[in-house]
């Protein structure tokens, strides 16, 4: 992720990316994006159409503000009646080079059950960020102890 651009780079990502909450698959798919940005793991993105659009309720608060991408709009993963607060997020019209954004939902790691090809990711630390870390990556990741001037 060092080598990761800043502005960020969006490229295509074919492996199997899978978000689930206990056995109910939340959303499904071989045509991910990937946002790759210098010192975070990556954020992937799903085509809505690869996504259960049902299990979200889009929160009604206006989302954050990324000086790449634009304004988020968040969601709520709702399963059995039990909500996850914002979990989920869209930019519904992306600044320029991310344009291809619009039409995809990200998905927090940290409650949600999210692999890449079967393996389990882990949350970006913080919190805040909504990168996944896989089996390939190695930190440190922004988010750690002692990375907030980074």
């Amino acid at each position: 992720m060092w080598d990761y651009p800043r502005p960020p780079a969006l490229v295509p990502d074919a492996r199997r990316v899978r978000v689930a909450l206990g056995e109910r698959a939340i959303a499904s798919t071989t045509s991910a994006l990937r946002l790759l940005e210098t010192a975070h793991p990556p954020t992937f993105y799903l085509p809505r159409t690869d996504v259960d659009m049902t299990l979200l309720r889009r929160k009604a608060k206006v989302g954050s503000r990324c000086e790449w991408k634009g304004s988020a709009t968040y969601f709520d993963v709702v399963v059995d009646e039990r909500a996850i607060d914002g979990v989920a997020w869209s930019y519904e019209t992306p600044f320029g080079d991310y344009q291809a954004l619009a039409g995809h939902i990200a998905f927090y790691a940290s409650i949600l059950e999210c692999t890449v090809d079967g393996h389990r990711a882990s949350p970006q630390p913080g919190g805040f960020y909504g990168g996944w870390v896989t089996p390939e990556l190695a930190g440190p990741f922004k988010g750690d102890p002692g990375s907030g001037s980074w």
